[in-house]
């Protein structure tokens, strides 16, 4: 029972992490104003080839997050997510201090927010690593080959 729950325990993992990457994936690669808005950012953080690197991080971020919620292909996607997020982490995060939530002014409609901290990228991350060491579980993609290759190794062969 306790190997059991060792193998299904990436499966909320993988769902919430595979969503939330590919929200803020789609926003960048699917909407004008998303691309325009993370273009801009880029230029002002000064990166180079800022058009460029908008398309790279959305597909990562989107295609990444499906293959998170698929379980499929997991340990590359798992390892492209987490150099997105160091990316995310030293240059934009990092100025701003751990707390996610920053209140910047106080409205009467209530609080405003700038960017966050370091603390959401580091639940990023801590999850793709345990995924990256665990592997994405009994129901994904990666275990359902793994399992079809396993029982295909055993299988009698006629004479």
């Amino acid at each position: 029972m306790n190997r059991d729950r060792f193998t299904w325990s990436p499966l909320p993992l993988r769902l919430i992490i595979g969503i939330g990457f590919m929200f803020h994936g789609y926003a960048k690669l699917f909407s004008s104003v998303g691309h325009n808005n993370f273009i801009m950012l880029l230029q002002d953080l000064g990166m180079p080839l800022p058009s460029l690197l908008a398309w790279l991080v959305g597909f990562v971020e989107f295609f990444g997050g499906l293959a998170l919620l698929l379980g499929a292909f997991t340990s590359i996607a798992a390892l492209l997510l987490i150099v997105d997020m160091l990316g995310a982490m030293f240059f934009v995060s990092l100025p701003h201090g751990f707390d996610m939530l920053q209140v910047t002014v106080m409205i009467e409609g209530g609080p405003k927010f700038g960017v966050p901290g370091l603390e959401i990228n580091l639940i990023y991350l801590a999850a793709l690593i345990s995924l990256l060491l665990t592997g994405p579980g009994h129901l994904s993609l990666d275990g359902w080959l793994r399992a079809r290759q396993g029982s295909a190794g055993h299988s009698v062969q006629p004479a």
